[in-house]
């Protein structure tokens, strides 16, 4: 260990990484919330990645049970939350230990020695105590009490039971974090008026603790005063810092004013989706109507009900709801309705790794029903840009009458990055097929001779009353019909119809490269990780090789094919086994093809990147 009478200069930097872990209740997902929002006020650039087991309260001590909080900030561009980590700040014997590998060596490290007791050590499998056996000496180790300084400054607040004095000590660290980076307490400090604002105790704990950390850091020799990180150049906005989540469903609300249409989500709460029921609960104010239905089915099928009535209708699940869900979604498929269906995937098979990412639902979202059912796929790739692609689905999914299952992951879902304010008057023009008057020779599945999509008749409007159903039907009246050449092609027009869809997206486009020896291909949420690795290997002399990254998986892109015969090697990285390789397999012949899997429950890690890009190479 660097010994605590030298004397550290301060130091100018243009990113760091910040890693926060403890047990589940030691408040780590808090704790690094606020750091991230308080930077993002500053003016940093900001990307985070939570990370934390599935049981709702684990083990105390326990290996499993660690949860943690990693953020990204700087006045650079910043694409993912980074992988080897400038500063941890580990709250018992576990979190350090399961989280020692990512911290770079000579940099800092910030314990609670109150939690380095022999019990909690034994729980973490330490034979001896790190602290002492010179295990850490390539580090720079801050010792603090931090669970006796808690109890010392919260000892003259009454009202408190020793419970709420001990959770309180996220707060000694975070103003610790605080101080070492120049940040200021203010805006953690309004947070927790408006938190506790009921329960005057706790808000004085919290703040007394919060200042309590800053202070002590300002006085300890081995912080350096400080290290500095200037705002990061954006483009001029308003900006907000914003989850995957919440961003997907601030785009369904967008898109809803856009339509003119009511919003209704029907859903079935499952990790790591639920924070979107919960968002578009709070905008019953924008005419949302949220039902959550008692399973998987109950909710995809009132989705439907509100489709048919002419609502915007939107469902929310994971892999495991998906497939409760997939019978379903080809009714609405043969139905001919808008409904947009989000897919936040996980770990899988069954239940899985529930808190972990994973981009393995792919063919389950082409495939996963019975008959000829094709629907369009999308994917988003950032936090941020879950708003975009909320928004484009209920976009295709209008405009074509057809579902559309949108993708994102638990790493964008629950992870956040800065946002621009965008207004809906800026957004795309949204075209529903709704008719209000029928003409004489009407029927509900008259369709439009550029997409195909039928119209969109509300039932019980005079003269446009119908029936709708799961059996085949006329491709001109559409009632039932078992003739077989009429279901041959029903089948080929409802394919059909989601070919043209290529003409209402955008072209795929490739980044540092437009042709070369080796195009990186990729798509929805691991754009930041592969993003950023061939931007480092590419500044670093490798100029013949691309990028290329999919939000639009079916239909694909109308010049998918001309751009990847542009390189002699395609390298397809995806978190899963390599579903979206057999994906381009099967449309493009004798393309050479080689991928890169990962099925950890975890992104990409910039250095393993670009180690496969010179394989490659």
């Amino acid at each position: 260990m660097i010994s605590t009478k030298e004397k550290l200069q301060p130091e100018v930097l243009e990113a760091v990484v910040i890693r926060f872990v403890g047990d589940s209740g030691d408040g780590m997902q808090l704790t690094g919330t606020q750091f991230s929002d308080t930077s993002a006020m500053f003016g940093n650039d900001v990307a985070t990645f939570p990370n934390y087991p599935s049981e709702i309260r684990a083990p105390q001590g326990s290996l499993y049970g660690v949860s943690g909080f990693q953020v990204h900030i700087g006045s650079v561009e910043i694409s993912t939350p980074g992988d080897q980590v400038d500063l941890l700040v580990a709250m018992n014997p576990a979190a350090l230990k399961t989280n020692l590998y990512a911290v770079k060596p000579g940099h800092t490290i910030i314990v609670d020695t109150d939690a380095f007791d022999r019990k909690s050590l034994e729980k973490a499998q330490y034979k001896e105590n790190p602290l002492t056996d010179g295990s850490l000496e390539n580090y720079r180790v801050i010792e603090v009490s931090m669970t006796s300084l808690t109890k010392e400054s919260l000892k003259e607040v009454e009202g408190l039971d020793n419970k709420t004095i001990t959770r309180s000590k996220n707060m000694f660290a975070l103003g610790m974090v605080y101080w070492m980076y120049h940040r200021d307490t203010e805006h953690t400090i309004a947070f927790l008026n408006k938190k506790f604002k009921n329960k005057p105790p706790v808000l004085e704990a919290n703040t007394k603790v919060l200042n309590a950390g800053y202070y002590y850091a300002e006085t300890l020799e081995l912080i350096p005063n400080a290290y500095a990180i200037a705002p990061a150049k954006m483009n001029p906005g308003t900006y907000r810092i914003i989850m995957g989540n919440t961003a997907t469903a601030w785009g369904f609300l967008a898109a809803a004013e856009k339509s003119g249409l009511e919003l209704f989500l029907g859903s079935y709460p499952i990790t790591p989706a639920t924070d979107i029921l919960h968002e578009l609960v709070k905008h019953k104010h924008f005419g949302v109507k949220a039902f959550q239905a008692e399973d998987e089915i109950a909710g995809i099928s009132s989705a439907i009900g509100a489709a048919f009535a002419g609502d915007l209708a939107i469902t929310t699940t994971s892999g495991p709801g998906l497939a409760l869900k997939g019978e379903a979604v080809g009714l609405a498929m043969m139905l001919e309705l808008p409904l947009v269906i989000v897919n936040v995937q996980r770990g899988g098979p069954s239940t899985g790794l529930p808190t972990k990412t994973e981009q393995s639902d792919l063919l389950q979202a082409l495939y996963g029903r019975n008959g000829e059912s094709p629907v369009i796929v999308i994917a988003a790739s950032t936090p941020a840009n879950c708003f975009n692609f909320a928004y484009e689905a209920c976009r295709l999914a209008l405009e074509h009458m057809t579902p559309v299952i949108l993708l994102t992951d638990g790493y964008i879902a629950n992870g956040s990055a800065p946002w621009k304010v965008r207004s809906v008057s800026e957004m795309p023009n949204i075209n529903t097929n709704l008719v209000k008057h029928a003409s004489e020779d009407w029927h509900p599945y008259d369709r439009f001779e550029d997409t195909l999509a039928r119209n969109w008749a509300i039932p019980g409007t005079p003269n446009l009353e119908h029936r709708v159903g799961g059996l085949e039907k006329d491709k001109v009246t559409g009632n039932v019909s078992y003739d077989p050449e009429n279901h041959q092609e029903m089948v080929l027009i409802r394919a059909e119809k989601i070919r043209r869809v290529q003409d209402n997206i955008p072209d795929l486009t490739t980044e540092f490269a437009e042709s070369g020896d080796l195009l990186v291909v990729g798509w929805g949420g691991t754009y930041g990780g592969l993003h950023t690795a061939v931007k480092q290997i590419h500044e670093s002399g490798y100029k013949n090789i691309g990028f290329a990254h999919f939000n639009y998986i079916n239909p694909l892109p109308e010049n998918t094919e001309n751009v990847l015969r542009r390189f002699k090697k395609i390298l397809v990285c995806e978190l899963n086994n390599g579903q979206f390789v057999k994906v381009l397999k099967v449309n493009f012949e004798n393309l050479n093809i080689a991928q890169f899997n990962k099925i950890q429950g975890l992104p990409f890690s910039n250095d393993e990147l670009i180690q496969q890009f010179k394989n490659q190479l």
